[in-house]
């Protein structure tokens, strides 16, 4: 998966590139799907193999986690 990313992300990077450097007259189809590659396939693939298999409970603010970070913060000040 991590490979299907990496090249996404540098077909993308190079069509973007080629676009900017080639002097012909699709450069900015060239260089928009670049931009589309990044948005809509290597961003959103990248976003889910890193988030795969975590509790995104954890990462957000509940009562209950900011319940946790009261309690670790008074036993670091004792």
């Amino acid at each position: 998966m991590k490979y299907f990313i990496l090249i996404a992300f540098l077909a993308s990077m190079g069509s973007i590139l080629c676009g900017y450097i080639l002097e012909v007259e699709y450069a900015q189809k060239l260089i928009g799907f670049g931009v589309l590659g990044l948005f809509l396939v290597a961003f959103p693939l990248f976003a889910y193999h890193t988030w795969k298999g975590k509790n995104l409970k954890d990462y957000m603010l509940t009562q209950e986690n900011l319940d946790k970070m009261r309690d670790n913060q008074k036993r670091g000040k004792h």
